[in-house]
């Protein structure tokens, strides 16, 4: 399984944070198949130090695995490891819900900060967080411990070194699975069905302006 680009990003700034003397300890989590603890042997090869794996076999792309109970899955985890910082990629390529993130703030309690692109942290216990708007970016800043979502334009993640990647063989990845956590895994809502819309009709070229006035009147009957 290929990590998603998001949560790629996520990763690359804590291990920069770690490089910069910012952070002691990185700590890789993910929920997911068994096939999930490949992904985060990329994540300590990366320059993580060890790696959480809640382990299930439900879909998470939304139909099964839902934003609520992973963010409810992810507070156990942080309770216990007691982080100064939670980084998470904005959203997953699957559902593209964005929704993990600030559930899990909310869940804990902690100052969010969503679709960063650009993160510098204090020796105060503060973080100065640039952010992706509609209109452009705005600065903000947030107390620790804190959330922040990470967006495209944060960083270009790096590719893991030969060496690293096989001393994240060797590397600890805690595994635990998650219908043991105390979580209800139940999905709030149901995709009934998914389907693709209608084809469009063929365009026509019209010769005159009273030619495509009288088309949108008579054949389309959108004005009057």
């Amino acid at each position: 399984m290929s990590m998603n680009p998001f949560c790629e990003i996520a990763v690359e700034e804590a291990v920069r944070l770690k490089e910069a003397k910012k952070a002691d300890e990185i700590v890789a989590l993910s929920v997911g198949p068994k096939q999930c603890t490949e992904t985060l042997r990329t994540a300590l090869a990366m320059g993580c130090d060890r790696a959480v794996h809640i382990q299930t076999d439900l879909r998470a792309d939304y139909m099964q695995l839902q934003p609520l109970a992973t963010a409810q899955l992810f507070q156990k985890v942080v309770e216990k490891e007691n982080p100064d910082l939670v980084l998470v990629g904005k959203q997953g390529i699957d559902s593209d819900a964005g929704q993990v993130g600030p559930m899990l703030a909310g869940l804990l309690g902690w100052p969010q900060v969503t679709f960063a692109s650009d993160v510098e942290a204090s020796d105060d216990g503060e973080l100065t967080v640039e952010r992706e708007t509609d209109s452009g970016t705005e600065t903000v800043k947030a107390k620790l411990p804190a959330v922040v979502t990470c967006d495209l334009r944060l960083n270009e993640p790096r590719y893991a070194k030969l060496p690293n990647i096989m001393k994240a063989k060797k590397k600890k990845v805690d595994t635990m699975a998650a219908e043991d956590m105390g979580v209800d895994l139940t999905p709030r809502n149901e995709v009934l069905e998914v389907y693709e819309p209608p084809p469009r009709e063929e365009g026509i070229v019209v010769e005159s302006v009273d030619d495509l006035v009288d088309k949108l009147r008579n054949d389309a009957k959108v004005i009057q």
